[in-house]
């Protein structure tokens, strides 16, 4: 039997992904909605594979695989994500990620990036790595650009983070949903080539975007 922990804090997001896992007869599934709840069922448990959220309210999938691994050293992470990896893809890779795989896959390409991470191989889409190809190419270039720049709300949105603002928060002061702000910080990693909110923060700070110390 393979014991496998979803962490999403996306609540439909879980209940839905673990009705399509359990229709696998040697797939027993937990899930919970938060870094802080995971961290405290793997000091009851052990899992065989863990699927996370990338983007996640308190802690990135990335940060939350570096603590699991640190507990569980064998275990087998996949990323599960709406959103696009490929300028991360090297960095999940380095941090001990497994594989990849889609919000929108299909119950079947789940089922089989969970039974590919069980047998320890790779899992990685093939649009990701055709993807992958088409980064490669731009490096070069993009060795030259000018550093990134934000917008002004990407700024606002990034001293806020810095505030210690959860996601929640801060769509409640922009009258906006959290999957806006999730989308708009998800853009600005991609600008700043980060992958979690304490690591976009610093790297603004470095470049002068956001002040070294700010209070809203």
């Amino acid at each position: 039997m393979a014991r496998i922990l979803i962490v999403d804090d996306h609540r439909l997001v879980c209940e839905g992904t673990k009705r399509m896992l359990e229709c696998e007869q040697d797939f027993q599934v937990d899930f919970v909605t938060s870094a802080k709840e995971a961290e405290q069922m793997i000091e009851q448990r052990t899992y065989d594979v863990f699927l996370l959220d990338w983007c996640m309210s308190d802690v990135s999938g990335i940060e939350l695989s570096k603590r699991i691994l640190q507990k569980q050293p064998n275990a087998k992470i996949v990323i599960y994500t709406g959103y696009d990896i490929v300028p991360f893809l090297n960095y999940f890779i380095e941090s001990g990620i497994t594989g990849f795989v889609s919000k929108t896959a299909s119950s079947e390409q789940l089922v089989t990036a969970i039974r590919c991470a069980l047998r320890d191989e790779a899992v990685i889409p093939v649009h990701f790595l055709r993807q992958l190809h088409r980064c490669e190419g731009k490096e070069k270039m993009e060795e030259n650009e000018q550093p990134a720049v934000l917008s002004h709300l990407e700024q606002e949105l990034l001293m806020e983070v810095a505030n210690g603002l959860c996601n929640k928060d801060i769509a409640k002061k922009h009258h906006t949903s959290q999957r806006t702000v999730e989308r708009r910080l998800s853009r600005i990693f991609t600008k700043l080539h980060v992958s979690s909110r304490i690591e976009a923060v610093e790297k603004a700070k470095q470049l002068g975007l956001i002040p070294e110390h700010h209070m809203l």
